[in-house]
């Protein structure tokens, strides 16, 4: 009996250690460090919503219902910290001589709670009860502090993101893009407008969205909109304006697309998504060259200057569209994206069955 007492105890005080090191993580840690126990709920989760939202199912439904995923792996979370301190500290009390092992659950939820209700005997098991009394208030401050800071993220993503629609439409298209800047003769302001509000936005979703992984799974508003497939449209714009439009090359665009994929790839780095590291020019991409070939008719008749060299655009296209062509149409079937063109609309028929699984560092560069 003796030596059950003493690995209650210990396994206790282990997993007590273990839910206090997953809130570290997810929330106090300021870098994208993987929880077991949050990566478990939020897996199990999803295994929940996919039996859902059947690929049958109208984009419309399964829409609706993937909006409650991540609030409900957030309002999860701290209920999964509070009772594995509750069994943890159960077991130190049952461990250290309180019998039966009700009335050890009923100190330990008192004491959680701090609903008073019960209290241990001895001055040792009473420092105990106020340990787990602290570490309840902490878990309650934790979390009151980390859903702000969630949607305050959210709020300034999806603030760009809804300036997209009025620029390249909804679902965001790089052609309506091009075209609708050609007919305002904006098209000389493209490339300085990109760089100065897409290259911040790409560097605020890639510290945000591996720090706080379930940003990747709050959808926006408006069902027709998503961060993923704006990113993918952004892009696209990029590399077409840097291959195909007859201007100036303007070396902020590379360092925007740069921005761009690097991203991308931090976030699919998270989830344990594969991809090349370091890909050929001319490794092969998800658009074709007869789509290629569609939007120059498309934006020639729009009266958008091109190049004259159509197959050196192509492979300078191809070139910057390879850096993030598989992680784009990855992160789309992640986070079931919206129909959007040149990525999710592609994504579904690709084969690819996203694992995420834990990973504890970043190790690409």
């Amino acid at each position: 009996m003796i030596v059950l007492r003493v690995v209650a105890t210990v396994g206790g005080v282990a997993l007590v250690l273990w839910a206090v090191l997953s809130a570290m993580k997810t929330i106090v840690l300021p870098r994208a460090e993987a929880s077991i126990v949050v990566t478990a709920l939020f897996i199990n989760l999803r295994r929940v919503f996919d039996l859902i939202c059947s690929p049958k199912r109208s984009y419309a439904f399964r829409d609706r219902v993937m909006a409650y995923y991540a609030p409900t792996g957030l309002l999860l979370l701290p209920v999964t910290w509070v009772i594995m301190v509750l069994l943890g500290y159960t077991g130190i009390f049952w461990g250290t001589g309180i019998k039966p092992l009700s009335e050890a659950l009923a100190i330990s939820g008192s004491s959680l709670l701090t609903l008073g209700f019960d209290r241990p005997a001895n001055i040792g098991q009473i420092v105990i009860s106020f340990t787990e009394a602290l570490l309840g208030l902490g878990i309650v401050a934790l979390v009151i502090s980390y859903l702000p800071s969630i949607y305050g993220a959210f709020s300034r993503r999806e603030t760009l993101v809804a300036t997209l629609e009025a620029r390249a439409g909804l679902p965001p298209s790089p052609a309506e893009f091009l075209v609708r800047y050609a007919r305002i003769g904006w098209l000389d302001n493209l490339d300085e407008e990109l760089f100065d509000s897409w290259e911040t936005w790409f560097a605020e979703i890639e510290e945000s969205h591996t720090s706080q992984p379930s940003l990747n799974f709050l959808r926006s508003p408006h069902p027709g909109r998503s961060w993923i497939t704006a990113a993918g449209c952004v892009l696209d714009t990029a590399a077409i304006s840097n291959s195909l439009i007859a201007k100036p090359h303007d070396a902020r665009v590379d360092l925007l697309i740069r921005s761009g994929f690097l991203c991308l790839r931090r976030i699919a780095d998270y989830f344990g998504i594969a991809y090349d590291p370091d890909p050929r020019p001319d490794d092969p991409i998800s658009v074709t060259r007869r789509e290629f070939n569609l939007l120059c008719v498309e934006l020639e008749a729009a009266g958008v200057p091109l190049k004259p060299d159509r197959d050196q655009a192509w492979r300078d296209f191809a070139g910057w569209r390879v850096n993030y062509d598989t992680v784009l149409l990855a992160l789309c079937v992640l986070v079931m994206a919206p129909p959007a063109i040149w990525s999710s609309d592609r994504a579904k028929d690709s084969g690819m069955r996203i694992k995420v699984r834990r990973r504890s560092s970043l190790p690409r560069r």
